[in-house]
């Protein structure tokens, strides 16, 4: 890799403190995958750096140097959407949480970076439900990766599922026919069909499109693939949102205090 990169297409996944000015950036870029950079004095008040560098909105970014984490020399937006709000925030942040865990650094995957800027983009403008855009950006992310097995054929043999029978998508075996009882499996039609959007010319926005059809059944067998390949059963960002949820569910009064709930 060339000691200085400039006017690279970047975004910011995480960042931490280093030092009492300074700042440790996890970036993903396009063109050189995942990188660390120190911002030095990006904390202080007059830092050229101190409004920019913002998770969730495109950045162009200059750094110099070879070592594992490199320094930052520049820093720009060239414009577009601003960062997500509320829960899109939320998930946005989920995204940037399964980068940082499955990506190595260094390794560039550039339609994958193009795939994850057309989610954040979509979280931003708030018109796509999120669920249809997350489970998009986990089949594109599982399959850039090569761990996401045939949707349109049964386990890893030639054999085509059949549309009208339901299928549980497994880790390592692929699709096989639903037991009784398992709720989140989806027909053949629908696993065919994100099949055939995944291999388009258009694989975000056909995705997207062929996703809506099972979001609720897709949900859990995609986490099962993702925690599988990552090693970890909740990832911090779910906890997040769980934890929040809590806090905002009123709680129930005694049943002596409602009625209701009193048995008799």
């Amino acid at each position: 890799m060339s000691p200085r990169v400039t006017d690279e297409p970047c975004f910011i996944l995480h960042s931490y403190p280093w030092s009492e000015s300074s700042l440790i950036l996890e970036t993903w870029s396009r063109h050189h995958g995942r990188v660390a950079l120190v911002a030095k004095g990006a904390k202080k008040p007059t830092s050229q750096f101190r409004p920019v560098l913002l998770p969730l909105q495109p950045l162009r970014l200059n750094w110099g140097g070879d070592a594992e984490v490199r320094t930052l020399k520049a820093a720009h937006w060239p414009g577009g959407h601003v960062m997500p709000t509320g829960e899109a925030l939320l998930s946005g942040y989920y995204l940037n949480e399964l980068l940082m865990r499955l990506l190595v650094r260094d390794d560039a995957h550039e339609a994958l970076f193009d795939h994850y800027t057309s989610a954040v983009r979509h979280l931003a403008e708030g018109v796509v439900a999120q669920p249809a855009v997350l489970r998009t950006f986990e089949l594109l992310l599982l399959r850039e990766l090569g761990w996401l097995p045939g949707l349109a054929t049964l386990g890893h043999s030639p054999n085509a599922v059949s549309p009208t029978t339901p299928y549980v998508l497994m880790p390592e075996g692929g699709l096989r026919e639903a037991l009784d009882g398992e709720a989140q499996a989806l027909p053949g039609s629908v696993w065919a069909g994100i099949q055939r959007a995944l291999d388009g010319d258009a694989p975000f926005s056909d995705t997207l499109l062929a996703c809506l059809p099972g979001l609720n059944g897709l949900r859990p067998q995609l986490r099962t693939l993702l925690h599988y390949h990552s090693g970890v059963r909740v990832f911090k960002t779910r906890q997040m949102v769980l934890d929040v949820q809590a806090l905002t569910v009123p709680a129930v009064p005694p049943a002596a205090d409602h009625p209701q709930l009193r048995t008799e």
